[in-house]
């Protein structure tokens, strides 16, 4: 009788003591992973405030609640170069597992503090022109994302201008010099101009006031219209470059839908967002174990047509019938 109570209290003892880790290790706080986050633009810019909250959302979908299981120190520089290196240097300081960068500016000085941490970058425009990865299917090395520009799509801008405005036969494209984007995006434009019987014009971006100073010369001689090309400064002056292109009643194609929303007269590109959304999965994977070599370059999968119909009213416009079918949103 005693050896088989003493048997059942050694069952019961043991069953419970077995048990004791798996309940410890239960209440156990998650491990606190790291995210840095270097924007391209101030604080106050809503537009890159809407994409950050659709990173943000992405990821707590996929189980990463910032402040529980993961801290996430996000930089947003006002403009200068230097203070863009200053914040890359202090985010890697803080040994993240992983860094989101935000455009084509935030990467070199990211790749001069880091060839170690992995980056998850999005919309950048050449990735592999600007020296960023090997190339799109194997990057090779601790860089992956999402691009922006696919230049056959550039001269997509110049036949849509002349769609909307047939008698524009000088264009002065607006591109950032200083990115390998700009150069691309005025070469695939260059191309197809002959054949629409064009004159273009290049404009360096640098500052607002230089934008200002070469489009008031362009406007000297008639029949002109705008091109503005993706790039980080493109973004930064959009409101000035909206407002010269309506003071001077220039035609004015745009790359992305915000400028249409603003005033310009269309815009043709990549939806700017969804990527945002995409780069959350890759930074989940990479949290889980996966490595940035591993993970191709993704381009852009949906393409936006916006028209802006007051805008064509106050140019004296007629927008074709086409194609306002072909638009995806038209602004009243």
């Amino acid at each position: 009788m005693f050896d088989m109570r003493r048997r059942e209290f050694i069952t019961v003892f043991g069953g419970a003591a077995a048990g004791w880790p798996l309940a410890a290790r239960a209440q156990q706080p998650e491990r606190m992973r790291r995210i840095g986050v270097l924007m391209s633009t101030a604080e106050n810019d809503a537009e890159m405030k809407a994409r950050i909250a659709a990173f943000l959302g992405e990821l707590q979908k996929l189980g990463w609640i910032d402040g529980r299981n993961v801290r996430i120190d996000t930089r947003w520089p006002t403009g200068a170069e230097e203070e863009v290196r200053k914040y890359a240097v202090e985010l890697v300081t803080l040994a993240p597992d992983v860094v989101l960068a935000t455009g084509s500016w935030s990467l070199p000085p990211l790749l001069e503090a880091t060839r170690a941490v992995p980056i998850v970058f999005v919309n950048v425009g050449d990735p592999v022109g600007g020296g960023f990865v090997e190339s799109l299917a194997r990057p090779g090395g601790n860089v992956t994302g999402f691009s922006f520009t696919e230049y056959g799509t550039s001269g997509k801008w110049l036949e849509l201008l002349k769609e909307i405005a047939p008698g524009v036969t000088r264009v002065a494209v607006l591109r950032d010099p200083r990115q390998a984007s700009g150069s691309g995006q005025f070469g695939a434009i260059q191309a197809v101009a002959p054949s629409f019987g064009v004159e273009l014009s290049p404009i360096d971006v640098r500052d607002g006031g230089e934008i200002e100073r070469a489009v008031t010369a362009f406007v000297r001689s008639s029949k002109g219209g705008l091109i503005i090309t993706t790039g980080r400064l493109t973004l930064v002056y959009r409101d000035l470059i909206i407002t010269l292109a309506a003071r001077h009643r220039l035609p004015a194609v745009y790359w992305n839908r915000f400028y249409a929303a603003s005033g310009g007269l269309i815009s043709y590109g990549p939806d700017p967002v969804d990527p945002y959304r995409r780069a959350a999965g890759y930074v989940d994977r990479i949290l889980k174990g996966e490595k940035p070599a591993d993970l191709p370059v993704q381009a852009p999968t949906k393409y936006e047509l916006v028209i802006n119909l007051k805008t064509a009213r106050a140019l004296g416009l007629d927008v074709p019938p086409t194609l306002l079918a072909r638009a995806d949103e038209v602004i009243e």
